[in-house]
C-alpha cells in the first residue's frame, strides 16, 4: 500500500489567504482507522459482482446511467441462458427508471420477470423483488392501478413464504401505502403504515432506526389527515430514537425536522415551519455535495414556506436553486425537474409575471406529457393552471 497520512490542524500562515500549514501524520497499514475505511470501500464496490456486471452497478451508482446502458445492453447481445437475461433486463430497467423514462423501464422488466417465471418457482423471492419494481415504476409515472396491483402480488408472494412479523412483510406494507397515499386513500394508507408499525414493534429493540422510519411514516399521513396532535406525537417519538442512536447532523434527523416542518406548514405556523426546513437543510449542507438531489427537495420546501409568507423573493431565489440542482443531476427530461418548473411558474404567477410562469408552467407540461400517462392529475392540474395564467396575459 502507498504512504497514507492522517491530516491533522491546518493554520494560516503568516495570516496569508494564500498560505497554510497542513499537519500530516503518516499511519500504519494497520490502523484501525484505515482498515474500517478500506473495508467500506470494498463493500460499496459490489465484490459479490463480477467484470462487466460489477462495471454497470459502479455506474449507475455515479450516476452514469448512458454508459451503464452501453454496458448491460452488450452483455445482452453476448449471453446465451435466461437466467442472464433476467438479470440483464432487469439492469436496463433499473438503468431506464434511474433515467426517468418510465415506460421504457417497465418494458425491461417485464421482460424480466416473464423469463423469471418461467425459471423460478411462484414462491421465489427474487419474483416478489422483481413485481415490486415494477410497482415502482407504475407508481412514479401515476398509474396507481398497476402499482398496486403489482405490490399486491409481491405482498401475496412473501405471505406464502414467511412468517406473519417477517420484516420483508412489513416492507410490502409500507409499498402499498405509498401507492395509497397517492391514490388519495389516506385511510387504506394509515391502515397499512400501521401494520408496518406493528411487526417492527414486535419484531424489533424499542431505539430501533426502522421504528422511527415507520413512526415517521405514520406521522405523515395523520398530518396529510389533519390530525396534528397524532402527527407531532409520530414524528416527536422518530425524533426521540433518532437523538438517542444517531449523531446530531445524521440525515435521518434531517428527515424528522423536515416532517415536523410540513406538520408546521399546515396549520399555518409558518415562522416554526421556516425554523425546522432549515434545520433540516442545514444538516444535509454539512454531509452533501452543493449539488446532490436531496438539497433541492429541502429548498424546495423552504420556497413553498416563503410561498406561504407570501415573501415571493425569497420562495423564487429557494426554488431556484432547487432548479439547478435537479438541472445539473438530472436528464433533462426527468420529471423531478417538471416540479421544479412548476414551482417558479407558481411563484412567479403570485408575483404578477404572467408571461414567466407560463413559460415555466409549460416546460413542466411537456416533461409531465412526455412522462407520465395522459390521465394522470398533474397533467390536468398544469393545464388548468396554465389556462388561468393566459387569461391573465
Amino acid at each position: 500500500m502507498n504512504s497514507i497520512f492522517r491530516i491533522g490542524p491546518i493554520k494560516q500562515i503568516n495570516r496569508n489567504n494564500r498560505l497554510w500549514q497542513v499537519n500530516l501524520t503518516l499511519i500504519s497499514d494497520y490502523d484501525p482507522d484505515l482498515h474500517a475505511l478500506t473495508e467500506r470501500i470494498h463493500n460499496e464496490m459490489y465484490p459479490e459482482k463480477k467484470g462487466w456486471d460489477r462495471l454497470g452497478h459502479l455506474l449507475i451508482q455515479l450516476g452514469q446511467f448512458n454508459k451503464a446502458y452501453e454496458v448491460y445492453d452488450i452483455l445482452l447481445d453476448r449471453t446465451k441462458t435466461d437466467k442472464e437475461k433476467a438479470h440483464l433486463y432487469h439492469m436496463l430497467g433499473t438503468v431506464k427508471d434511474s433515467q426517468g423514462e418510465y415506460k421504457n423501464a417497465i418494458g425491461y422488466y417485464q421482460q424480466s420477470i416473464e423469463i423469471e417465471q418461467k425459471l423460478l418457482p411462484p414462491t421465489d423471492a427474487n419474483l416478489a423483488t422483481s413485481h415490486n419494481n415494477i410497482g415502482f415504476v407504475y407508481d412514479r409515472m401515476g398509474d396507481y392501478s398497476n402499482a398496486l396491483s403489482y405490490h399486491q402480488k409481491a405482498l401475496d408472494i412473501k405471505q406464502k413464504t414467511l412468517p406473519s412479523n417477517h420484516i420483508d412483510l412489513a416492507t410490502s406494507y409500507n409499498n402499498i401505502a405509498s401507492v395509497y397515499y397517492n391514490l388519495g386513500d389516506y385511510s387504506n394508507t394509515l391502515s397499512n403504515h400501521r401494520k408496518a408499525l406493528e411487526i417492527y414493534q414486535k419484531t424489533l429493540s424499542s431505539n430501533h432506526p426502522a421504528l422511527a422510519y415507520s413512526y415517521n411514516n405514520v406521522g405523515c399521513i395523520y398530518n396529510k389527515m389533519s390530525d396534528y396532535s397524532n402527527a407531532f406525537s409520530s414524528h416527536q417519538r422518530a425524533i426521540e430514537i433518532r437523538q438517542k442512536t444517531l449523531p446530531s447532523n445524521h440525515p435521518d434527523l434531517a428527515q424528522s425536522y423536515n416532517n415536523i416542518g410540513l406538520v408546521y406548514d399546515n396549520i399555518g405556523d409558518y415562522p416554526n415551519a421556516l425554523s425546522s426546513h432549515k434545520k433540516a437543510l442545514e444538516i444535509w449542507q454539512k454531509i452533501l455535495p452543493s449539488n446532490h438531489l436531496d438539497l433541492a427537495t429541502f429548498y424546495n420546501n423552504i420556497g413553498s414556506v416563503y410561498d406561504n409568507m407570501d415573501d415571493y423573493s425569497n420562495a423564487l431565489l429557494s426554488h431556484q436553486k432547487a432548479l439547478e440542482i435537479c438541472k445539473e443531476a438530472l436528464p433533462s427530461n426527468h420529471p423531478d425537474l417538471a416540479y421544479s418548473y412548476n414551482n417558479i411558474g407558481t411563484v412567479y404567477c403570485c408575483m404578477g409575471d404572467h408571461s414567466k410562469a407560463l413559460s415555466f408552467l409549460e416546460k413542466a407540461l411537456a416533461i409531465f406529457q412526455n412522462s407520465l400517462p395522459p390521465t394522470h392529475p398533474h397533467i390536468k392540474t398544469l393545464i388548468d393552471n396554465i389556462n388561468y395564467v393566459k387569461k391573465k396575459l
